[in-house]
């Protein structure tokens, strides 16, 4: 789990280095680690659970009229939990990241403009410092709560309720 949160972290804080691109910017890489790591959990569960894994859909206890409609939802919960670990992953960063090229670019425009521009750019250029702080922060907790949600399905998984 730690070398998944730093290989998440590395990727998510490259993107900050001037001229560079975060690779976790574009859905498909984070869906494939997604998935890649949803099926390594239902393999782990399967392994561990051989009969016992489609109890995850169907807690104890339930009734059988009850059952027609909680394993429809726990189905669809289930399967969209690779989705929304990408989303959440590629849109927080494509969002921050963007907001500092667009900053950067404003910046730019202002100092190459002659005139009151030139010392106006000091504005944008210190709200780009600013917001790369604050995006360096976004890149660690993004790589966390990735990283922590992967656990909690994991220990679904395993534990099974």
């Amino acid at each position: 789990m730690l070398s998944l949160f730093c290989f998440i972290l590395v990727i998510n804080v490259s993107g900050l280095v001037p001229y560079s691109y975060t690779l976790t910017s574009q859905i498909i890489l984070t869906f494939s680690l997604a998935i890649l790591l949803f099926v390594g959990i239902n393999i782990v569960c399967l392994v561990e659970h051989k009969h016992l894994f489609f109890s995850l859909f169907l807690p104890k206890g339930s009734s059988i009229g009850l059952a027609f409609v909680l394993v429809p939802i726990e189905l669809v919960s289930y399967f969209v939990r690779p989705v929304s670990l990408s989303v959440r992953l590629f849109a927080n960063m494509m969002a921050g990241h963007t907001l500092l090229k667009v900053l950067a670019g404003f910046s730019w425009s202002m100092m190459v403009a002659s005139g009151s521009f030139f010392f106006c750019h000091f504005v944008p250029l210190t709200i780009l410092v600013i917001v790369m702080g604050l995006e360096l922060g976004v890149a660690l907790i993004q790589g966390y709560v990735f990283t922590v949600l992967i656990c909690i399905y994991l220990n679904d998984s395993i534990n099974l309720h």
